[in-house]
């Protein structure tokens, strides 16, 4: 598919991507079928081919409507259709331009920029949400059931391992998962623990950027991986042998620093080395010995929901099943799993209405074949998305083994 770029464009840092990536795609379809959109609304205009169409006229210089920016706005970012395509597009860097353009070129009314605006500055700032879901749990009964059970109850952390290894890993505490999920990393932590490595938390680091920058708000997404990098480059410097986000819609984010810092002279070079050092939490334990860990699940029925950041991000669809296979739970069998659950970062809270369908279509498959006791997840935003629709408890993967260490 040729493109010839808007004279505008020519010098945008972003240009030559895109126009490589138009240039890959040769619309034949493949994508549709793994698009959650597309399935659910049957729009061309709602998969990745028609979208790529819609950014090339965007690109070449057709006025932008506002039929057009909600087109893009209903996608997810899942990057189902990159696991599918046959051509290699690169689909969610291209999703990624075209919504900071689109946030330029046609400027969004004041009620729309605040919505937004607001989801940014809640979401992504712990202390905030830690607040205002502590006031929600204080007021719960009162609350709708499906905001109810996403706010839960407070539950205990339990404390961090004292003992200090050789082997160091970086954390990010980040800010939706500090806020709703704290015991996360603390469990994370005491796992390592037992495999002989210490897991340390930059106090300076925070949200790695993903909100704001899927969101179009590109500059403000930036400006926080680089406040990240600041803050972990010292432990690096140090020592430390991997930076392990346990929420993998961060560790997606995080692993593509170095593309996105890509024209930061100042930045580029060590945005390269975070990216090379970026590693999932299943990732890590896969290649340990799991025997160390003493745990037996004792056959206890798991469903298992892998984040399309993990499977189609990172490349790692099978890493949750294998290691609570391994270790004893008996894996519940799901259908669909290559679908998204409707979460996508705050696309849910953007167009409620698309989260609720396609959750509820993930939350069939999950346990239409069996009754789990528990649905485990690897991203904090889909935990929480999916807590929303079933009382099923939903929690992270790692919160399950460190519950079952001897």
């Amino acid at each position: 598919m040729q493109s010839e770029l808007a004279p505008r464009f020519h010098n945008q840092p972003w240009a030559a991507d895109a126009k490589a990536i138009i240039g890959a795609c040769v619309h034949c379809g493949f994508c549709t079928a793994t698009c959650p959109t597309y399935t659910e609304l049957r729009d061309e205009r709602d998969g990745p081919r028609g979208r790529i169409y819609l950014i090339k006229a965007m690109l070449e210089g057709a006025p932008i409507t506002g039929r057009t920016r909600s087109h893009l706005d209903r996608c997810l970012a899942c990057r189902s259709c990159e696991t599918t395509c046959p051509s290699g597009v690169r689909y969610g860097r291209l999703i990624d331009i075209a919504r900071a353009v689109a946030e330029v070129e046609l400027p969004r009314s004041r009620q729309d920029r605040f919505r937004r605006w607001l989801v940014r500055k809640v979401l992504g700032d712990s202390g905030r949400l830690a607040s205002l879901l502590g006031l929600g749990r204080m007021v719960r009964p009162l609350l709708p059931s499906s905001l109810a059970r996403m706010v839960g109850r407070a539950r205990p952390t339990g404390t961090a391992p004292e003992r200090h290894h050789p082997r160091v890993m970086l954390a990010l505490a980040g800010c939706v998962q500090k806020a709703a999920a704290p015991a996360t990393n603390i469990a994370a932590a005491r796992v390592l623990d037992r495999l002989g490595i210490s897991m340390v938390t930059a106090p300076a680091a925070g949200c790695c950027g993903a909100l704001g920058y899927h969101m179009g708000a590109a500059a403000e997404g930036l400006d926080q991986a680089r406040r990240n990098i600041d803050a972990w480059w010292p432990l690096i410097e140090a020592g430390a042998e991997a930076i392990v986000p346990t929420a993998s819609g961060c560790g997606s984010f995080i692993h593509d620093y170095g593309d996105i810092l890509a024209d930061d002279p100042a930045y580029a070079a060590k945005a390269r080395r975070i990216s090379a050092l970026a590693r999932d939490l299943g990732e890590i334990l896969l290649a340990e010995d799991l025997s160390r860990l003493g745990i037996d699940g004792n056959g206890r029925q798991v469903a298992v929901h892998v984040p399309c950041s993990q499977q189609h991000a990172l490349k790692l669809p099978d890493a949750v099943e294998t290691i609570v296979g391994r270790l004893g739970f008996a894996v519940a069998p799901a259908a669909e799993k290559h679908l998204c659950c409707g979460s996508g970062g705050a696309n849910s809270l953007l167009e409620p209405e698309m989260g609720r369908r396609l959750r509820r279509r993930k939350l069939a498959a999950l346990t239409g074949m069996a009754a789990p006791e528990v649905i485990v997840t690897a991203n904090i935003g889909c935990q929480l998305h999916l807590q929303g629709g079933t009382d099923t408890p939903v929690r992270h993967w790692i919160e399950l083994l460190d519950e079952a260490r001897p």
